[in-house]
């Protein structure tokens, strides 16, 4: 349908939440509704696409761009537009895609399918968007013995070759369209958090894997916070998983204690312990460590006598507030875990966030009748309410929907020339502002992602306003009134409809 009638494609999935919008105003069960949309849309029906790219390939769709043929970066690129007609560029080299791993040129679709949702959900207009695979070959042995495999048949380049890759395609984009904000998806493990840190100093890129999961689950951590009755400066956390999620997480909690307190990072970073496979990480590690991890390695005469090696052991030593999980290792938090954690806090924040579901770190009406009801909990993917004592209690889901389209908005709308940590941490406000856990503490700690267009003003608002404050935006008469400023971003929200059809004479029509 997206193919053949974008307009009707999105409207019957604007259509589909504005249902889903009625029903729950009369009382009735909406979150197999929304489950449905979002399944169909992304994950898992986007990841059994991208694993059969090859095999169910019709039509090109996007732009591809191969490691072996880089002096044509340039000229592909530009036949997309001029200067003005690309406003937001999500690219991938497809290593790391939705938990499927590498995929190769078969990335394409996850690059397709973040668009799509920031069209959904916040009024990106779908016109002024380029989905990007950089095809720098697999190392998926499946693919490679796939005879119908459509991208590089060699394993994928990296080290000098694949930066010298990533930078022809970077400073095509700037010159060619030097207003677009470019976000990366998917990329490795190994490349993630280097090329963002790399880039992000010198214009306005984002990467969800790494900020994304960050700011949500941040804003989860800042309602729980509030539940709880603690100050985020008094915070202690425990990550179990420290790869890109784990880490972008970490970095997202360290900028806003930093914001928060007046603490430098570096010592903001120590209310923050992450555990990986050898246990917590360490400073002996050295270069086992990856570029994201090497800040939040403890130093190992802190540790001396203690044991450190099992994610229990960490508990009991730290005596955490919050504990995330990011690991892919499912039941880690068992319940020998929680009960040692809820001993020495009234309300434990618990986020088993690894996906797929098979992957939770821990079942959340475990992890209710483990702490009697007083866990403060945050999925990766949706769950029904959990009952203790009679009593029930929302399970909210850290969807990144609800938060890297509106960045997205924000960005775009003001034209910012970076996208800065304040940008950030004012959007992980203002998404937590939004919590239903504020009213009523047994509610979820995340709005429902069926509000997520309302989300997305008020979160685009809030960038725009911290771009402005920080001298980033360079969009001319943005409105200075909270009003003014709420009619003006939803103006110029994309939303699909058909354009009128007007009568022309025959005599009067040019061609």
């Amino acid at each position: 349908m997206k193919e053949q009638n974008e307009v009707l494609y999105y409207k019957v999935c604007s259509s589909m939440m504005l249902n889903i919008l009625w029903l729950s105003n009369r009382g009735q069960l909406i979150q197999d509704h929304l489950k449905e949309m979002f399944s169909i849309i992304y994950t898992p029906t986007e990841g059994d696409a991208i694993q059969n790219f090859s095999r169910l390939f019709r039509k090109p769709e996007g732009l591809f761009l191969n490691i072996e043929d880089q002096d044509r970066i340039h000229d592909n690129m530009s036949r997309w537009g001029s200067p003005e007609d690309i406003d937001y560029i999500v690219v991938t080299d497809g290593e790391e895609i939705l938990g499927i791993g590498d995929q190769g040129v078969g990335g394409i679709l996850i690059s397709i399918a973040k668009l799509v949702l920031t069209t959904l959900c916040a009024g990106i207009h779908p016109a002024r968007t380029l989905a990007v695979v950089l095809d720098c070959g697999t190392d998926n042995e499946e693919l490679l013995n796939d005879e119908l495999y459509l991208g590089l048949r060699r394993h994928r380049v990296r080290g000098k070759d694949y930066d010298q890759f990533v930078d022809k395609f970077v400073q095509s984009a700037r010159r060619l369209y030097p207003r677009a904000y470019i976000h990366f998806e998917d990329f490795g493990l190994e490349n993630a958090r280097r090329l963002l840190d790399k880039y992000r100093s010198h214009m306005a890129c984002f990467n969800d894997d790494v900020q994304g999961t960050g700011c949500v689950t941040l804003a989860a951590v800042m309602a729980g916070l509030h539940v709880s009755k603690l100050k985020l400066t008094d915070m202690r956390m425990v990550i179990f998983g420290s790869g890109t999620a784990g880490t972008g997480i970490a970095d997202m909690v360290r900028d806003a204690i930093a914001a928060d307190s007046g603490k430098s990072k570096e010592d903001a970073a120590k209310q923050i312990w992450c555990v990986d496979k050898p246990g917590l990480l360490m400073k002996s590690h050295g270069d086992h460590l990856t570029h994201g991890q090497v800040e939040y390695a403890r130093d190992d005469k802190e540790w001396e006598g203690k044991e450190h090696n099992d994610l229990l052991s960490v508990i009991k030593e730290v005596k955490p507030h919050v504990l995330i999980g990011t690991s892919t290792k499912p039941k880690a938090f068992t319940e020998g875990v929680v009960k040692e954690m809820a001993r020495h806090v009234d309300r434990p924040i618990i986020f088993p966030l690894s996906n797929p579901t098979r992957l939770h770190e821990a079942d959340p009406k475990d992890l209710n009748d483990w702490t009697k009801g007083k866990a403060l909990i945050a999925t990766g993917s949706p769950f029904p309410p959990v009952e203790y004592d009679g009593k029930k209690y929302d399970v909210s889901e850290c969807n990144n929907s609800e938060v890297f389209p509106a960045i997205g908005l924000g960005a775009v709308l003001s034209r910012s020339r970076l996208l800065s940590d304040k940008m950030l941490v004012a959007a992980v406000k203002a998404l937590a502002d939004q919590s239903p856990a504020l009213k009523d503490p047994d509610k979820g700690l995340l709005p429902d992602v069926v509000e997520v267009r309302e989300l997305s003003v008020q979160i685009a608002k809030a960038v725009i306003k911290q771009a402005v404050e920080e001298d980033l935006a360079t969009e001319k008469g943005i409105p200075e009134k909270d009003d003014d400023l709420d009619a003006w971003v939803r103006e110029q929200m994309w939303a699909p409809r058909y354009r009128e059809l007007k009568r022309v004479d025959k005599e009067t029509n040019q061609k």
